[in-house]
């Protein structure tokens, strides 16, 4: 079973992976069904690693929102057909930056 730390790593290591295809930016993603794939899938492990997060750690860093990355996992998986690709753009875009941050900064807390 991986552990809180590890389960952050993993949180950072899928959201280097979606910076290096946002890079080549909106208009990339919205033409490449691959990119959009790979998009999803590594949302998907943000929010499976997420929800791995042991309550003492999660509330470590309230300003997290948890709940709503798990919330995106869910319908990421179980609504597949159902996905908004400007929606998972404007996450991609808005929210992993503030999102890795704030992962980045509760790791730091963690080994000291």
């Amino acid at each position: 079973m991986r552990d809180a730390r590890e389960r952050l790593h993993d949180i950072l290591e899928a959201i280097e992976h979606i910076e290096r295809y946002a890079a080549k930016g909106q208009d990339a993603f919205e033409a490449d069904e691959l990119i959009q794939n790979w998009f999803v899938r590594h949302l998907q492990i943000i929010g499976e690693a997420a929800r791995g997060i042991p309550e003492e750690v999660s509330k470590q860093a309230p300003d997290i929102p948890w709940k709503d990355i798990i919330g995106m996992r869910h319908i990421l998986v179980h609504d597949y057909f159902g996905i908004n690709t400007g929606v998972v753009w404007g996450v991609v875009e808005r929210d992993l930056p503030v999102l890795k941050r704030q992962i980045q900064a509760l790791l730091r807390s963690l080994s000291g």
